[in-house]
Protein backbone atom coordinates (compact mmCIF):
# COMPACT_ATOMS: atom_id res chain seq x y z
CA UNK A 1 0.00 0.00 0.00
CA UNK A 2 1.48 3.36 -0.37
CA UNK A 3 2.43 5.95 1.92
CA UNK A 4 -0.86 7.29 3.24
CA UNK A 5 0.09 11.33 3.70
CA UNK A 6 0.42 12.29 7.58
CA UNK A 7 -3.17 13.33 9.13
CA UNK A 8 -4.95 11.26 6.87
CA UNK A 9 -6.85 7.79 7.20
CA UNK A 10 -7.88 5.39 4.91
CA UNK A 11 -12.43 5.03 4.87
CA UNK A 12 -14.63 2.86 3.08
CA UNK A 13 -18.67 3.42 2.71
CA UNK A 14 -21.35 1.42 1.11
CA UNK A 15 -22.99 2.86 -1.45
CA UNK A 16 -25.32 2.81 -4.32
CA UNK A 17 -24.50 -0.88 -4.63
CA UNK A 18 -20.92 -1.25 -4.16
CA UNK A 19 -18.26 -0.03 -1.93
CA UNK A 20 -16.24 3.27 -2.35
CA UNK A 21 -12.80 3.28 -0.54
CA UNK A 22 -11.37 6.78 0.49
CA UNK A 23 -8.82 8.10 2.12
CA UNK A 24 -9.50 11.54 4.48
CA UNK A 25 -7.80 14.62 6.50
CA UNK A 26 -8.22 17.59 7.57
CA UNK A 27 -10.47 20.51 9.00
CA UNK A 28 -13.37 22.93 7.25
CA UNK A 29 -15.40 22.07 5.04
CA UNK A 30 -15.87 18.77 2.90
CA UNK A 31 -13.81 18.89 -0.65
CA UNK A 32 -14.08 15.52 -2.93
CA UNK A 33 -11.18 14.84 -4.99
CA UNK A 34 -11.62 12.18 -7.68
CA UNK A 35 -8.84 11.13 -10.29
CA UNK A 36 -9.01 9.03 -13.35
CA UNK A 37 -7.32 6.91 -15.54
CA UNK A 38 -4.44 5.61 -15.03
CA UNK A 39 -4.32 6.75 -11.42
CA UNK A 40 -5.60 5.80 -8.19
CA UNK A 41 -6.20 8.52 -5.10
CA UNK A 42 -2.90 8.86 -4.92
CA UNK A 43 -2.54 10.75 -7.57
CA UNK A 44 -3.42 13.55 -4.66
CA UNK A 45 -1.06 12.18 -2.27
CA UNK A 46 1.43 15.49 -3.07
CA UNK A 47 -1.40 18.23 -2.79
CA UNK A 48 -3.56 16.18 0.36
CA UNK A 49 -1.54 17.74 2.96
CA UNK A 50 -1.57 21.43 2.02
CA UNK A 51 -5.33 20.91 0.93
CA UNK A 52 -5.80 19.83 4.33
CA UNK A 53 -4.76 23.37 6.00
CA UNK A 54 -8.26 24.37 4.51
CA UNK A 55 -10.58 21.76 3.68
CA UNK A 56 -12.04 18.14 5.05
CA UNK A 57 -10.20 16.36 2.14
CA UNK A 58 -11.82 13.19 0.76
CA UNK A 59 -9.67 11.88 -2.19
CA UNK A 60 -12.07 9.03 -3.66
CA UNK A 61 -11.44 5.70 -5.58
CA UNK A 62 -14.15 6.16 -7.78
CA UNK A 63 -16.59 3.15 -8.49
CA UNK A 64 -13.58 0.44 -10.23
CA UNK A 65 -10.60 2.19 -9.15
CA UNK A 66 -8.33 1.33 -6.64
CA UNK A 67 -9.61 0.04 -3.75
CA UNK A 68 -12.91 0.67 -4.04
CA UNK A 69 -15.76 -1.90 -5.81
CA UNK A 70 -15.35 -3.36 -9.13
CA UNK A 71 -19.00 -5.02 -9.42
CA UNK A 72 -20.15 -6.09 -12.62
CA UNK A 73 -21.89 -2.96 -13.78
CA UNK A 74 -22.85 0.73 -13.03
CA UNK A 75 -19.76 2.36 -14.67
CA UNK A 76 -22.35 4.65 -16.31
CA UNK A 77 -21.05 8.22 -15.04
CA UNK A 78 -24.73 9.27 -14.34
CA UNK A 79 -24.49 6.28 -12.04
CA UNK A 80 -21.04 6.84 -10.69
CA UNK A 81 -22.00 10.31 -9.72
CA UNK A 82 -24.89 8.81 -7.65
CA UNK A 83 -22.35 6.87 -5.92
CA UNK A 84 -20.61 10.77 -5.09
CA UNK A 85 -23.85 12.06 -4.05
CA UNK A 86 -24.73 8.86 -1.85
CA UNK A 87 -20.82 9.13 -0.36
CA UNK A 88 -21.51 12.83 0.25
CA UNK A 89 -24.77 12.22 2.12
CA UNK A 90 -23.53 9.05 4.30
CA UNK A 91 -20.55 11.20 5.55
CA UNK A 92 -23.33 13.61 7.08
CA UNK A 93 -22.72 16.53 4.74
CA UNK A 94 -25.02 19.06 2.50
CA UNK A 95 -23.06 20.08 -0.03
CA UNK A 96 -19.20 19.42 -0.84
CA UNK A 97 -16.47 20.93 -3.09
CA UNK A 98 -15.90 18.83 -5.82
CA UNK A 99 -13.27 18.55 -7.88
CA UNK A 100 -12.70 15.86 -10.28
CA UNK A 101 -10.08 15.24 -13.44
CA UNK A 102 -10.31 12.92 -16.45
CA UNK A 103 -13.20 10.52 -15.75
CA UNK A 104 -13.22 11.89 -12.55
CA UNK A 105 -13.90 14.95 -14.23
CA UNK A 106 -16.56 12.93 -16.20
CA UNK A 107 -18.61 12.04 -13.06
CA UNK A 108 -18.16 15.52 -11.27
CA UNK A 109 -19.66 17.47 -14.16
CA UNK A 110 -22.39 14.41 -13.90
CA UNK A 111 -22.95 15.06 -10.53
CA UNK A 112 -22.83 18.94 -10.94
CA UNK A 113 -25.96 18.06 -13.91
CA UNK A 114 -27.70 15.85 -11.65
CA UNK A 115 -27.64 16.45 -8.44
CA UNK A 116 -26.41 20.16 -8.49
CA UNK A 117 -27.56 20.74 -4.72
CA UNK A 118 -24.75 19.23 -2.99
CA UNK A 119 -22.03 20.85 -5.32
CA UNK A 120 -21.07 23.50 -3.39
CA UNK A 121 -18.54 24.92 -5.87
CA UNK A 122 -16.95 22.95 -8.95
CA UNK A 123 -13.44 22.31 -10.68
CA UNK A 124 -13.02 20.01 -13.66
CA UNK A 125 -9.48 19.17 -15.01
CA UNK A 126 -8.80 17.82 -18.06
CA UNK A 127 -12.45 16.00 -18.01
CA UNK A 128 -15.03 16.86 -20.67
CA UNK A 129 -18.09 14.99 -20.19
CA UNK A 130 -18.49 12.28 -22.72
CA UNK A 131 -21.01 14.03 -26.12
CA UNK A 132 -22.34 13.63 -29.32
CA UNK A 133 -19.19 15.02 -30.17
CA UNK A 134 -16.99 12.04 -29.05
CA UNK A 135 -18.15 10.34 -32.04
CA UNK A 136 -16.13 11.94 -33.91
CA UNK A 137 -12.71 10.95 -32.77
CA UNK A 138 -10.99 9.01 -35.39
CA UNK A 139 -9.40 5.61 -34.93
CA UNK A 140 -6.89 6.89 -37.82
CA UNK A 141 -5.22 10.29 -36.55
CA UNK A 142 -2.79 12.04 -38.68
CA UNK A 143 0.49 12.67 -36.66
CA UNK A 144 -0.38 16.35 -35.76
CA UNK A 145 -3.62 15.25 -33.43
CA UNK A 146 -1.52 12.63 -31.99
CA UNK A 147 1.16 14.57 -31.08
CA UNK A 148 -1.93 15.98 -28.74
CA UNK A 149 -3.61 13.36 -27.38
CA UNK A 150 -4.19 9.60 -29.06
CA UNK A 151 -7.09 8.25 -26.71
CA UNK A 152 -6.14 4.17 -27.88
CA UNK A 153 -7.21 3.33 -24.30
CA UNK A 154 -10.80 4.50 -24.94
CA UNK A 155 -10.94 2.18 -28.18
CA UNK A 156 -9.38 -0.66 -25.87
CA UNK A 157 -11.82 -0.46 -23.44
CA UNK A 158 -14.82 -1.13 -25.27
CA UNK A 159 -13.53 -4.13 -26.59
CA UNK A 160 -14.84 -7.37 -24.42
CA UNK A 161 -12.16 -9.85 -22.43
CA UNK A 162 -9.54 -9.12 -24.71
CA UNK A 163 -7.83 -6.03 -22.92
CA UNK A 164 -7.40 -7.64 -19.14
CA UNK A 165 -5.11 -10.60 -20.79
CA UNK A 166 -2.96 -8.50 -23.32
CA UNK A 167 -2.74 -5.95 -20.74
CA UNK A 168 -2.40 -7.84 -17.25
CA UNK A 169 1.05 -7.10 -15.39
CA UNK A 170 1.94 -4.30 -18.17
CA UNK A 171 0.49 -1.54 -16.62
CA UNK A 172 4.07 0.34 -15.93
CA UNK A 173 4.36 -0.16 -19.72
CA UNK A 174 0.87 2.05 -20.12
CA UNK A 175 2.20 4.17 -16.98
CA UNK A 176 5.54 5.13 -18.60
CA UNK A 177 3.76 5.81 -22.34
CA UNK A 178 1.53 8.32 -20.99
CA UNK A 179 3.67 10.18 -18.91
CA UNK A 180 6.17 10.35 -21.85
CA UNK A 181 3.14 11.42 -24.33
CA UNK A 182 0.86 13.67 -22.29
CA UNK A 183 2.54 14.25 -19.20
CA UNK A 184 4.42 17.49 -19.65
CA UNK A 185 7.59 19.45 -19.83
CA UNK A 186 9.13 18.11 -16.70
CA UNK A 187 9.24 13.90 -16.74
CA UNK A 188 11.74 14.44 -13.77
CA UNK A 189 8.71 15.47 -11.15
CA UNK A 190 7.06 11.40 -12.45
CA UNK A 191 9.89 9.55 -9.90
CA UNK A 192 9.33 5.91 -9.02
CA UNK A 193 7.34 5.79 -6.49
CA UNK A 194 4.54 7.50 -9.11
CA UNK A 195 5.00 5.53 -11.32
CA UNK A 196 5.24 2.35 -9.34
CA UNK A 197 2.32 3.00 -7.19
CA UNK A 198 -0.11 3.88 -10.55
CA UNK A 199 0.89 0.74 -12.24
CA UNK A 200 0.02 -1.05 -8.85
CA UNK A 201 -3.43 0.28 -9.23
CA UNK A 202 -4.06 -1.21 -13.07
CA UNK A 203 -1.99 -4.04 -13.24
CA UNK A 204 -4.49 -7.06 -12.75
CA UNK A 205 -7.21 -8.64 -15.05
CA UNK A 206 -9.75 -7.10 -12.67
CA UNK A 207 -8.50 -3.90 -12.36
CA UNK A 208 -8.25 -3.85 -16.12
CA UNK A 209 -11.72 -5.33 -16.75
CA UNK A 210 -13.30 -2.70 -14.09
CA UNK A 211 -11.85 0.61 -15.36
CA UNK A 212 -12.71 -0.92 -19.35
CA UNK A 213 -16.23 -0.03 -18.49
CA UNK A 214 -15.98 3.86 -17.70
CA UNK A 215 -15.05 3.46 -21.47
CA UNK A 216 -17.62 0.82 -22.64
CA UNK A 217 -19.94 3.09 -21.36
CA UNK A 218 -19.81 6.25 -23.21
CA UNK A 219 -22.48 5.75 -25.66
CA UNK A 220 -24.76 5.56 -22.70
CA UNK A 221 -22.88 8.64 -20.74
CA UNK A 222 -23.43 10.91 -23.79
CA UNK A 223 -26.93 9.33 -24.33
CA UNK A 224 -27.58 10.87 -20.65
CA UNK A 225 -25.92 14.21 -21.49
CA UNK A 226 -28.07 14.86 -24.37
CA UNK A 227 -31.19 14.37 -22.07
CA UNK A 228 -29.53 17.06 -19.85
CA UNK A 229 -26.61 19.03 -21.71
CA UNK A 230 -26.47 22.44 -20.50
CA UNK A 231 -24.03 22.99 -17.34
CA UNK A 232 -25.92 26.06 -15.33
CA UNK A 233 -23.99 25.68 -12.39
CA UNK A 234 -20.34 27.90 -12.62
CA UNK A 235 -16.99 25.60 -13.31
CA UNK A 236 -13.45 26.45 -13.38
CA UNK A 237 -12.02 24.61 -15.58
CA UNK A 238 -7.96 23.39 -15.19
CA UNK A 239 -5.45 22.44 -17.94
CA UNK A 240 -1.81 22.41 -19.13
CA UNK A 241 -1.22 21.46 -22.23
CA UNK A 242 -4.23 20.61 -23.26
CA UNK A 243 -6.07 23.80 -22.91
CA UNK A 244 -6.86 24.64 -26.46
CA UNK A 245 -8.46 21.07 -27.30
CA UNK A 246 -10.26 21.30 -23.84
CA UNK A 247 -11.85 25.13 -24.59
CA UNK A 248 -13.38 23.94 -28.22
CA UNK A 249 -14.99 21.04 -25.84
CA UNK A 250 -16.35 22.53 -22.80
CA UNK A 251 -17.73 26.13 -23.91
CA UNK A 252 -20.92 24.85 -25.71
CA UNK A 253 -22.24 23.12 -22.81
CA UNK A 254 -21.39 25.54 -19.69
CA UNK A 255 -23.10 28.62 -18.94
CA UNK A 256 -20.46 29.94 -16.94
CA UNK A 257 -16.81 28.56 -17.18
CA UNK A 258 -13.50 30.11 -15.85
CA UNK A 259 -10.25 28.58 -17.90
CA UNK A 260 -6.92 28.18 -15.68
CA UNK A 261 -3.87 27.26 -17.54
CA UNK A 262 -1.23 25.30 -15.86
CA UNK A 263 1.79 26.30 -18.16
CA UNK A 264 4.01 23.62 -19.27
CA UNK A 265 1.80 21.01 -17.70
CA UNK A 266 0.30 17.68 -19.44
CA UNK A 267 -2.38 15.86 -18.14
CA UNK A 268 -1.66 14.99 -14.00
CA UNK A 269 -1.71 18.55 -12.78
CA UNK A 270 -1.87 17.50 -9.23
CA UNK A 271 1.48 15.34 -9.73
CA UNK A 272 3.23 17.64 -12.09
CA UNK A 273 2.58 21.42 -10.32
CA UNK A 274 1.34 20.74 -6.65
CA UNK A 275 1.92 24.41 -5.63
CA UNK A 276 -0.39 25.98 -8.21
CA UNK A 277 -2.84 23.18 -7.82
CA UNK A 278 -3.50 23.70 -4.47
CA UNK A 279 -3.34 27.45 -4.73
CA UNK A 280 -6.04 27.57 -7.35
CA UNK A 281 -7.97 25.48 -5.68
CA UNK A 282 -8.09 27.49 -2.61
CA UNK A 283 -8.61 30.63 -5.02
CA UNK A 284 -11.22 28.79 -6.53
CA UNK A 285 -13.44 27.53 -4.00
CA UNK A 286 -12.78 30.94 -1.90
CA UNK A 287 -10.97 28.90 1.53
Amino acid sequence: MPKTPEGFEHAYADVNGTRLHYVIGGEGEPLILMGGFPRTWYYYHRVMPKLAEHFRVIAVDIRGMGDSGRPESGYDKKNMARDIYELIRSLGYEQAYIEGEDIGGMVAWSLALNHPEVVKKLIIADGVHPNEGYYKFSMVQPPEARAMIFPWWWVMGQVPDLPQKVFAGQARAIIDWNIEKIGGDHPEVFDEDIRSTAAAGYDTPEAIAATNKWFDMLYQDIADFHANPKLTLPMVYFSGKLLPVSKALVEPFVDEVTFVEFPGAGHFLAEECPEQFVAEVVKAFGA
